[in-house]
C-alpha cells in the first residue's frame, strides 16, 4: 500500500484548530493588512494541515496565503511548517511562456533587428546539392515536365496554346504579343520608385547584415529588371511580396544568424533538506528557544 493511500483525509483536530498560529505566521510573512479571512483547511497527511487565508493585496487578486502546520506523533504542541502565497481557482496568472520565435508576427521586424532561420527551415532548400539529377520539384526535372504537359493538356480545349519552340511561344514568353510594353523610360521610372521604397539607402537596408542578392527568400524575376530586382518571399520581412532591390536587406535574411534553441525557464527548486527555526513564544531567561517549540525536523540535531 502506497503512502498516499495511508494518509488520512480528515484534518488533524489540533492542527485544524491552530488558526491563530497560522494567521500569525501569514501576517509575519506578508505586508500589514493583506491577510484576510480564513478560507479553508486542507489535510495534507497525518498530522499535517494547511490553512488558507484570503489575500487582500490588489496585485494578487484571487491568491491565497497557505500556512502549513504539523505536530509530532503523540505531541500536543502544533508547530509551523511553511508559509507561501498560492494562486486560487480565479487567480490572476501570467500567460503561459511562449518562445520569442513563436511570438513573432509579420511586421514586427525593425531596422537593426535580426531574425535567425533554423537550419531545417521548411521554407528554404539547398540551392545546389552537387548531384547531377535535379530534385523532383525543380523546373527542369522530368516529374515537373510531365506535370506541365498534363496541365497543358487540360487547358488545350479552352485556350489556344502556342506550340513549344515556335516563334509564337517565344514571343508570348517575352511579352511581345501584347499591343504595348514598357518603354525604357517606363522601366527606369518604375525602378527608381522601387529602389526608393526597398533599396540600399533605406534605414532597414543600412542596418541589415547582408543584402537580398544572397538571401534564400529572394524570388528572381526575368527580363532586364531581374538584374537589379527580385521578389521577397519571407512573411516576416517588411518587404514580403514586394519587389525589392538586390542591394536591399533586412534582419530576416536567410543566412543572417543561426536560430538559437528557445530557452525555457528553469523549474522551481524546492529545498526540503534544510530547516528553519521559528520563535513561537517569547524566549526564556536563557535566551534560547525551548526544544518543544522547534519544528519536528529540528529534533535530534545538534
Amino acid at each position: 500500500m502506497s503512502a498516499a493511500t495511508t494518509r488520512s483525509r480528515t484534518p488533524d483536530r489540533l492542527c485544524a484548530e491552530a488558526v491563530d498560529l497560522a494567521r500569525a505566521a501569514a501576517e509575519e510573512a506578508a505586508a500589514p493588512g493583506v491577510v484576510g479571512g480564513h478560507v479553508s483547511v486542507v489535510s495534507e497527511g497525518d498530522r499535517v494541515v494547511t490553512h488558507f487565508f484570503e489575500c487582500k493585496d490588489p496585485a494578487y487578486r484571487g491568491w491565497r496565503w497557505a500556512v502549513t502546520v504539523t505536530r509530532a506523533s503523540r505531541a500536543k504542541l502544533v508547530t509551523l511548517d511553511e508559509t507561501v502565497l498560492l494562486p486560487g481557482d480565479d487567480a490572476l496568472l501570467a500567460p503561459e511562456w511562449v518562445p520569442w520565435s513563436e511570438r513573432l508576427r509579420p511586421g514586427d521586424l525593425g531596422p537593426g533587428d535580426l531574425l535567425p532561420t533554423e537550419a531545417d527551415d521548411l521554407r528554404l532548400e539547398p540551392g545546389w546539392t552537387g548531384e547531377d539529377a535535379p530534385p523532383p520539384n525543380s523546373v527542369v526535372s522530368e516529374e515537373m515536365a510531365e506535370l506541365v504537359e498534363a496541365e497543358d493538356a487540360d487547358v488545350t480545349d479552352r485556350v489556344v496554346v502556342p506550340e513549344r519552340g515556335s516563334i509564337a511561344s517565344v514571343a508570348e514568353e517575352l511579352g511581345m504579343r501584347r499591343a504595348r510594353v514598357l518603354s525604357r523610360y517606363g522601366l527606369h521610372s518604375a525602378a527608381d520608385r522601387w529602389d526608393e521604397a526597398f533599396g540600399a539607402k533605406t534605414p532597414m537596408a543600412q542596418a541589415a547584415p547582408a543584402s537580398c542578392v544572397s538571401c534564400g527568400f529572394l524570388v528572381k524575376i526575368g527580363g532586364s529588371l531581374g538584374q537589379a530586382f527580385g521578389v521577397c518571399a519571407n512573411e516576416f520581412s517588411p518587404a514580403d511580396g514586394r519587389l525589392v532591390s538586390l542591394s536591399y536587406g533586412c534582419g530576416a535574411h536567410s543566412e543572417a544568424a543561426v536560430m538559437p534553441k528557445p530557452l525555457r525557464p528553469a523549474p522551481p527548486v524546492l529545498d526540503s533538506m534544510a530547516s528553519d527555526e521559528f520563535l513561537l513564544r517569547p524566549a526564556e531567561d536563557s535566551g534560547s528557544v525551548p526544544v518543544a517549540d522547534l519544528p519536528p525536523a529540528d529534533l535530534g540535531h545538534s
